[in-house]
């Protein structure tokens, strides 16, 4: 009987999102795929170092452990490796405990196009390419960043921070602003539109089932002596009144009720996110990347009218 898949949360990886591959990578770029395939066959027995999803891969993956009859969770590999590079990726995964065992392994070929055959709502990369690449076909892929975030293993959340704007809904407001060059123009055409949700942007899908299991934990914790639940959603966005009115409106006809709202208003995000400390955080705008980065892992969605305003 083959494994269903459909309903779960899937996230695919490339392995240097998980794992810190930048001197493999530079002896790739430097020398070629055979000083490559060297390099790794001589470095087989030593793990790769900790890369910049490897928090939130890790507690994803806990999710498992801590609803053991739903399993709701599955981690696939998506890697330009060949098979026999991918050996190390997986005796890795062994030496951290990481519970994933299924991917592709696709010899130099751009991994996008498993992305829906996998079922998966998310595809990490550190790859700006291949990143492009799926976002170009409207596919849910986001490049991770380089930070000095350190993480606190004793920490048994898992805290995840999105954008709302070109990250979770379209970037209908977004071509707004950009049109008028005002943000008077922005709270007008929200406030006109309030009523009306935004259409889905590219991790809407993966928002959407975390927030399901979120209400399976928070079920538990109701029914279980003891249970507190791990999971954590918020949304950090550059809005504030009168414009949160047509988000909301976006979020409730989703079925979100339980999401953290921070509306910045034009404050630095940064200034929420060092206290928040989010595992992951997805932000469309490299603006705010660059100063959230440094501290706090994450992600550029590199979709809308500002991404190609800005190519």
């Amino acid at each position: 009987m083959p494994f269903e898949i459909k309903d779960k949360l899937v996230v695919a990886v490339s392995s240097s999102a998980v794992f810190d591959m930048v001197e493999a990578n530079n002896i790739f770029d430097q020398q070629g795929i055979e000083a490559y395939r060297e390099y790794q066959h001589q470095h087989m027995a030593q793990p790769f170092n900790k890369g910049v999803a490897f928090p939130f891969i890790r507690r994803l993956l806990r999710i498992n452990e801590r609803l053991p009859q739903e399993q709701p969770i599955e981690v696939v590999v998506l890697s330009r490796n060949d098979a026999d590079c991918g050996r190390r990726f997986y005796r890795s995964c062994e030496h951290y405990h990481l519970d994933i065992t299924r991917g592709a392994f696709l010899s130099g070929k751009s991994p996008h196009s498993y992305i829906t055959a996998f079922n998966a709502s998310l595809f990490l990369s550190a790859k700006k390419e291949d990143v492009q690449e799926a976002v170009g076909e409207n596919l849910p892929a986001g490049l991770v960043l380089p930070t000095k975030a350190k993480d606190d293993e004793n920490d048994f959340e898992l805290r995840l921070a999105f954008d709302f704007d070109g990250v979770l809904s379209d970037d209908e407001s977004e071509k707004v602003y950009q049109a008028e060059g005002q943000i008077a123009a922005f709270h007008k055409h929200e406030v006109a539109h309030a009523n009306e949700p935004h259409g889905p942007g590219l991790l809407k899908g993966l928002l959407t089932r975390i927030a399901a299991i979120q209400r399976i934990e928070q079920k538990k914790a109701a029914n279980v002596s003891g249970y507190k639940p791990a999971l954590r959603i918020a949304i950090v966005t550059a809005r504030n009144a009168p414009s949160h009115e047509r988000m909301i409106t976006t979020l409730n006809g989703w079925g979100l009720t339980a999401a953290e709202l921070f509306l910045m208003g034009g404050i630095e995000k940064k200034r929420v996110l060092q206290v928040l400390k989010p595992h992951i955080y997805f932000d469309d705008q490299l603006a705010h990347l660059a100063a959230a980065a440094e501290s706090v892992p994450s992600v550029h969605i590199p979709f809308g009218v500002t991404n190609l305003k800005n190519k």
